[in-house]
C-alpha cells in the first residue's frame, strides 16, 4: 500500500531563500560539468577486447548496438570510467551495481536512471550534454526523425551511446555468442566463470570480428580466454623399441 503524503504547506521566507541557494548551487554544478566536444577520438576498451573493433576503442560521437548482457555492458563501461569518464545507464532497473563494480566500473562516476518511463529518449538526450558515454535500454519504438536528431546531438557533444537493441545507423553491432559456463561437474560443483565469443560487425567490416573472453572470470572481471588445449597425437615408437604383438 502507498504512503499518504502530507498536504503542501506554505514555505517560510528562510526556506524559500534556502531553496534558491540550492537551485543556484545545482546550476553552478551543471555549468561546471558542462562539456565541450572531446578532442580524443576514441574511448578506451578493456585490453581483453582488443581486436574486436577496427578502431582502438569506442568512437566518440557514435552509437553501438549491443546484446542486452550486463557483463558486456560492464566490460564496455569499465575502461572509460577508469580513465575518468562519467557513465550513465538508463532504463535498466535490475542492473547489478556490485557486478558492475566487479567488472571494473568506477561507481563514483556512474549515474543510474532506472525507470525513466516513456521519456527515456529525452533523458538520454539531456544527459548527452554532460556525460561522455551512455547506455540505454529502449522501452518503445523511436521515430526515424528522433533517432537522426539524437545521432546529430551525439556527434555535436562527443557522446558515445550503447543501445541494448537494434539501432539504425549504429557504428557497430556487438553480440554475445557461444556461451560456456565452467565449474559444474556431473551433479556437483559451483559456477565459477564463463567463456564467451564476442562478435562485432559494422558498415566498415561486414565480415565481422570475434574475440574469445572470460566474462566474468572467477573474480567477476573480464579477461582474455586461455588458448584451447589441443590433444597431441602420440608419436610412433622407433622400430627397435617396438614390441611385437
Amino acid at each position: 500500500m502507498g504512503t499518504a503524503l502530507p498536504a503542501p504547506t506554505a514555505l517560510a521566507p528562510e526556506s524559500i531563500a534556502s531553496r534558491a541557494q540550492e537551485v543556484h548551487r545545482l546550476r553552478s554544478e551543471i555549468s561546471r560539468m558542462q562539456r565541450r566536444r572531446s578532442d580524443v577520438p576514441f574511448l578506451p576498451l578493456d585490453p581483453a577486447l582488443e581486436g574486436l573493433l577496427p578502431d582502438p576503442g569506442l568512437r566518440v560521437g557514435s552509437s553501438y548496438s549491443i546484446s542486452p548482457s550486463p557483463s558486456l555492458l560492464g566490460a564496455l563501461l569499465a575502461a572509460p570510467s577508469q580513465k575518468g569518464s562519467w557513465c550513465a545507464v538508463i532504463g535498466m532497473p535490475t542492473i547489478g551495481v556490485e557486478a558492475m563494480s566487479d567488472l571494473g566500473v568506477e561507481l563514483e562516476r556512474l549515474i543510474l536512471v532506472p525507470d525513466p518511463g516513456p521519456r527515456w529518449l529525452t533523458v538520454a538526450t539531456a544527459l548527452s550534454e554532460v556525460i561522455p558515454i551512455i547506455a540505454v535500454h529502449p522501452r518503445s519504438r523511436v521515430p526515424d526523425a528522433d533517432i537522426a536528431r539524437l545521432n546529430a546531438r551525439l556527434r555535436d557533444r562527443g557522446c558515445t551511446l550503447l543501445v541494448t537493441a537494434s539501432w539504425p545507423q549504429a557504428e557497430a553491432t556487438i553480440r554475445v555468442e557461444e556461451t560456456e559456463w565452467h565449474g559444474l561437474g556431473s551433479g556437483w560443483g559451483l559456477l565459477s566463470d564463463r567463456t564467451v565469443t564476442l562478435r562485432a560487425s559494422g558498415r566498415r567490416f561486414e565480415n565481422g570480428r570475434r574475440v574469445r573472453v572470460q566474462m566474468p572470470t572467477s573474480l567477476g572481471r573480464v579477461d582474455a580466454a586461455p588458448a584451447a588445449v589441443r590433444p597431441v597425437a602420440a608419436l610412433p615408437l622407433p622400430d627397435h623399441l617396438a614390441v611385437a604383438g
